[in-house]
């Protein structure tokens, strides 16, 4: 099963969600404004993801990529801790040379 974290939480995160993809089995959709981004997934997937390119015309391959689609898919939020900052704001702001 995936959830869905949002990239400033993942900043802040990253070492825990590294742990919780190796050795708790998870995936971790990170989201900017809502909207997947990236996921987060164990070498060991990516390894089975990318040998399904190449088995393709096997149905086991073709289940084991249907099973995680279908586990991607089942996306759950993942609240911040209570009193924990959400907004950070503003971080840079660009500018405009002027023209001369």
């Amino acid at each position: 099963m995936a959830y869905e974290i949002p990239v400033t939480q993942a900043r802040a995160e990253l070492a825990d969600l590294i742990n919780r993809v190796v050795y708790g089995e998870e995936r971790v959709v990170v989201t900017r404004h809502g909207k997947p981004l990236v996921a987060l997934v164990s070498a060991a997937d990516l390894a089975r993801l990318e040998n399904l390119k190449i088995e393709e015309a096997d149905g086991a391959a073709v289940a084991e990529e249907e099973r995680v689609i279908a586990s991607v898919s089942a996306i759950t939020s993942v609240t911040s801790a209570p009193g924990e900052r959400t907004d950070f704001g503003i971080v840079a702001k660009h500018e405009r040379p002027e023209r001369r």
